[in-house]
């Protein structure tokens, strides 16, 4: 039933996807924004409860539902999309900005959807479109990052679909609605593909492992849509879950930790990723509307501070051409722009007041303390230390401090439009940390919350003084060093050999001893019948032989399968 004239804001993306490939190579950046403006102009007029729905067979699909949580996530997906868009102004790879398009549909087609097998399918569409921001990179890592990346989606969406059939199995609603932990497994498995997506640990390492692998804009909307179209679905269908609580909280920690030991500038903010998302995690487990606007809000700003802090690493790649902080240092006379930009991110990270993730991080920490959750209070704040002294200090000091400019390092200027897109960024970050109203009041439930107290304030200040201090005396030990620091993904890197040597070597090896053994057989019955007093010696043992390198003989699968036939004759027989 269509109760107004409605296009959806997906819609109107994948139309502008499907027209780039066929435009004028130097209009397509121009379409590219236009046409997330567009989107972003169709979501702030719709009117509060539109619906869009179509009939299939025996279903009825809502393709949009319009409340206050779909609009406040509609408005940040299709405006950091635009601002990703500035950024990306100078790219000239139709397959990239088809890709990143596709993508920013997909979440605002999860964002609007008001049905499970909607919801399903535009969450499939961002994973499929979003790994081409990975491998557009074209580099053997990147190759490598996107197909583990695309096995945890492909999971992820696997357990998603599953879970759906088996609720609607059950006699389930298709509306996206709020389920309870008691509704039986399908619920379970449901949340299990979603937190695949939201990467709560231990289903997280696709994005440690890929986002700093992807191209240099393209991990700029890889940071924004993913992980916080997850967090919109956990908001809207299991909220109170009370292991979403402990699970956000161990993310917001487990994040900081692995953030403080990276090397790779875009790998700490990865990292960051997980710990901040965990507080938005968190917020659905407390449940409570305070909670829950906490978990909006936090969303909203962390798109836009920490796509500004992936422009900032960005840029600095895009200059030097590296990646890793003990490769870098002394940038701060070279790239002056660039570390103000990157710092009013990193102070919006780090909850610094007066910036937008002060207003809402202290939302979710406030919700935790007034819903009795005192430990979990404790250890979100003690996470916001651990992301100021790797986000706010860390990774500035390493890359635009700490040293001279190391010599081999030339640094070149990054286009004016990586400017213009972080400049927007910033100055978003600014406004609703001055102005929270603005945010405030986009939110689901009504507000009865002051962030700039006195007391809240005053505990700030406190905590982000003494990390900076910390950091001084300690400075020298947090040196960054060569190599990679491994997570979870220990596990599937360490014993890749082990399942190579049992699955692929050891088969081998047996196969080649099986074929040596038939040939000789073979070779003596073949001699043996031309001559019996001829003695014959079987082929001697290829003592360089290894068995990553044997290749079987073109005749040996022939000699194997007669060898098979007689057996399986032999057997029947008997």
């Amino acid at each position: 039933m269509l109760n107004e004239w409605i296009i959806p804001p997906a819609l109107i993306m994948i139309i502008g996807a499907l027209l780039l490939p066929v435009i004028p190579r130097r209009l397509r950046s121009s379409l590219f924004v236009l046409t997330c403006v567009l989107a972003l102009a169709r979501v702030w007029t719709f009117s509060d409860g539109a619906t869009l729905t179509v009939p299939l067979m025996d279903y009825t699909l809502t393709l949009v539902k319009v409340d206050a949580l779909s609009r406040v996530f509609g408005t940040i997906f299709a405006l950091i999309a635009a601002g990703g868009g500035i950024y990306a102004f100078h790219i000239r790879d139709a397959g990239q900005q088809t890709a990143a398009l596709l993508y920013a549909a997909g979440a605002l087609g999860v964002t609007f959807a008001g049905d499970l097998f909607t919801l399903f399918l535009f969450w499939e569409l961002m994973a499929f479109t979003s790994v081409f921001l990975v491998w557009a990179r074209r580099v053997p890592e990147s190759r490598k990052a996107g197909f583990r990346y695309l096995i945890y989606h492909v999971l992820g969406g696997g357990l998603l679909f599953a879970g759906i059939l088996m609720y609607l199995g059950g006699g389930g609603d298709m509306a996206v609605s709020r389920l309870s932990p008691g509704q039986g497994p399908a619920v379970w498995i449901m949340l299990l593909g979603v937190a695949i997506n939201a990467a709560i640990p231990p289903l997280h390492t696709w994005l440690s492992d890929a986002y700093p692998r992807a191209t240099v804009t393209g991990a700029v909307f890889m940071s924004a849509f993913t992980t916080k179209s997850a967090v919109y679905v956990l908001i809207r269908v299991f909220p109170g879950w009370e292991i979403l609580l402990w699970a956000g909280v161990i993310m917001t920690l487990y994040g900081v930790v692995f953030a403080v030991l990276s090397n790779d500038i875009r790998g700490i903010l990865a990292y960051h990723i997980i710990s901040q998302v965990g507080y938005m995690v968190a917020g659905v487990g407390i449940g409570t509307e305070m909670a829950l606007n906490g978990s909006a809000a936090h969303a909203f700003s962390h798109i836009l501070y920490k796509a500004l802090l992936f422009m900032g690493a960005g840029a600095v790649i895009h200059a030097t051409g590296k990646h890793r902080l003990s490769d870098l240092g002394g940038l701060a006379r070279y790239m002056p722009r660039t570390l103000i930009l990157y710092m009013v991110a990193a102070f919006s990270i780090s909850g610094v007041p007066l910036f937008n993730g002060f207003i809402s991080k202290s939302m979710v920490v406030s919700a935790a303390g007034a819903a009795h959750y005192p430990t979990a209070m404790l250890l979100l704040n003690l996470a916001a230390v651990g992301t100021f002294l790797s986000v706010g200090i860390k990774l500035p000091w390493f890359t635009w401090f700490s040293r001279e400019k190391p010599a081999e390092i030339e640094v070149r200027k990054p286009p004016i439009n990586m400017f213009l897109g972080m400049g927007l960024a910033a100055i978003l970050c600014f406004l609703y940390g001055v102005m929270p109203g603005l945010l405030y009041r986009m939110l689901p439930f009504p507000v009865d919350f002051e962030p700039y107290t006195t007391a809240h304030l005053v505990e700030s200040v406190q905590m982000l003084l003494f990390t900076f201090v910390g950091f001084w005396l300690l400075r020298r030990r947090l040196t960054p060093h060569e190599g990679i620091s491994l997570d979870l993904d220990w596990f599937y890197r360490r014993s890749k050999p082990f399942f190579r040597n049992v699955f692929v070597n050891a088969p081998a090896h047996l196969f080649d001893q099986s074929d040596r053994t038939l040939q000789g057989i073979i070779a003596k019955a073949v001699a043996f019948g031309r001559n019996p007093m001829l003695h014959f010696s079987p082929p001697t043992r290829d003592k360089t032989y290894t068995p990553d390198r044997y290749r079987p003989p073109a005749g040996s699968l022939v000699a194997v399968t007669l060898a098979a036939l007689c057996l399986i004759l032999i057997l029947s027989l008997v």
